[in-house]
């Protein structure tokens, strides 16, 4: 008796369906707006590797950058904030460097879950949850396309 091997294709996620104009994908583009980096209490967790590239920039030791720019969650460490009039902002948004814009000091050490916004689990679960973070992020749905597995490939990298 033979057995059918059944090989089932991968599910397609809601950001693989062709737009209007025919385009699997998301588009991002950051607009400096600095919404994603302040607003009510959060954390940015940092790793071990990432504390050490952090504290590296700023020429300090792992032990200090810690001590100075982070606290302990219950998630782990998490880079500090300070609150402005906008909110909680991160400890390195700097809203002053640029006039009328927001943007990140250490910006080319930032951690996984900086460089992946906003392609995040919580985001990507459904148009809803990515319409709903539109509300937060002028840069959704605008400017540069990405490709369905860059997606998949960053919303892989963290858990959120």
């Amino acid at each position: 008796m033979l057995r059918r091997m059944s090989h089932a294709l991968p599910q397609l996620e809601w950001f693989d369906r062709p737009d209007e104009k025919g385009e699997a994908g998301l588009r991002f583009s950051c607009t400096m707006c600095g919404n994603c980096c302040s607003g009510p209490e959060g954390y940015v967790l940092v790793d071990d590797a990432e504390a050490a590239a952090l504290a590296k920039r700023l020429g300090i030791s792992v032990r200090e950058f810690a001590e100075r720019y982070t606290r302990a969650t219950s998630a782990g460490r998490s880079l500090t904030e300070r609150v402005t009039e906008h909110g909680n902002d991160c400890v390195f948004l700097d809203r002053e460097k640029m006039p009328g814009k927001a943007v990140c000091g250490v910006y080319e050490d930032r951690p996984k879950q900086c460089r992946t916004w906003p392609f995040w689990k919580s985001l990507l679960h459904s148009r809803r949850h990515w319409e709903r973070g539109k509300a937060i992020c002028p840069g959704m749905d605008r400017g540069e396309r990405f490709a369905p597995e860059v997606i998949r490939e960053r919303r892989g990298v963290i858990d959120i």
